[in-house]
């Protein structure tokens, strides 16, 4: 269980450096195909790699206030619901954590989630939806889980790589636009060297623009398998601090069987969820943040014999 978990952190560092290796090449790609690059002025590429750090320094503080203004989330303290507070309560005394924000969102989709920036800053949320359809095992285990990515340092991960994700879509569109409204024409220095970017190479364009509609593809790709490899370390987590990995397999039944879509959300925080809150098709599930959930639950069910 510990080698899993210690797996999986690595893992994560492996793929937030793939991230910065994306958003590197895309620096380069532009500095080049702009002309800087061939002559020894690496400008664009510096301020592409600060730009890119830059937001996802300024999403590190802001991606929690995001995300609840998104789903319209509203905090409550121990009188407004004893139920769920108070779970989450002895959940953050069991696992000797600071005591989170707790928030509750009015949608009928059953589910959760949590953010912030370390546990110290801390937010879980749950939909009026998952309250109804959960008793109160249930409800421990879920929220067990939302813990779990707060003890884990998800919600940190999860900011991060939710930057670099956004940072790398925009940059690449607005070299591709750029590219085709003639941006990389060059400079003097090309125009007397035949003009163009990539020194006048068509075969090294077409590489640079086919590079730059990949690299948003690639890191899709990426988010979403760090964020599989979370929902499954968080899983065993409430599975740990609760030692009963049969509330959250009751819980996962009933989400894949009542799941809806959230009505306030939008794809760049899926992750955040405990179950997907777009309900993907064939072609999505390629990009899918979350594990199947019969996956999760055989996963727990085999995790249950050692308790």
């Amino acid at each position: 269980m510990y080698r899993a978990i210690a797996a999986n952190k690595r893992n994560t560092v492996l793929i937030i450096s793939l991230f910065l290796v994306i958003v590197a090449a895309i620096g380069f790609a532009v500095n080049y195909l702009w002309g800087g690059g061939r002559y020894g002025d690496y400008s664009i590429f510096i301020f592409v790699v600060i730009g890119a750090g830059l937001y996802t320094l300024i999403q590190y503080f802001a991606a929690a206030s995001q995300a609840l203004a998104i789903t319209g989330a509203m905090p409550i303290q121990k009188a407004d619901n004893p139920r769920l507070y108070r779970i989450v309560e002895n959940l953050a005394i069991t696992t000797g954590m600071p005591m989170p924000k707790v928030y509750i969102i009015n949608d009928p989709a059953p589910n959760a989630f949590a953010t912030g920036r370390d546990p110290k800053h801390a937010v879980v949320a749950a939909t009026t939806g998952i309250l109804e359809i959960m008793d109160d095992d249930e409800l421990e285990g879920v929220m067990a889980h939302e813990m779990g990515h707060v003890q884990n340092y998800d919600i940190r991960v999860s900011t991060l790589v939710f930057g670099l994700v956004v940072a790398i879509g925009f940059i690449a569109d607005v070299a591709l636009r750029l590219s085709f409204f003639g941006g990389f024409g060059g400079n003097n220095r090309d125009n007397n060297n035949n003009g163009g970017g990539g020194g006048g190479n068509p075969i090294v364009l077409v590489i640079g623009i086919v590079a730059l509609i990949i690299s948003p593809i690639v890191a899709a790709i990426i988010q979403a398998a760090i964020s599989r490899q979370r929902e499954y370390l968080a899983d065993a987590t409430s599975a740990m601090t609760t030692r009963n990995p049969g509330e959250l397999e009751s819980a996962l039944k009933k989400l894949g069987e009542y799941g809806r879509p959230v009505r306030r959300q939008n794809s760049s925080m899926a992750h955040m969820w405990i179950a997907d809150p777009n309900k993907p098709g064939m072609i999505e599930k390629l990009f899918s943040t979350h594990p199947p959930i019969a996956d999760r639950i055989a996963r727990l069910d085999k995790m249950g014999g050692s308790f």
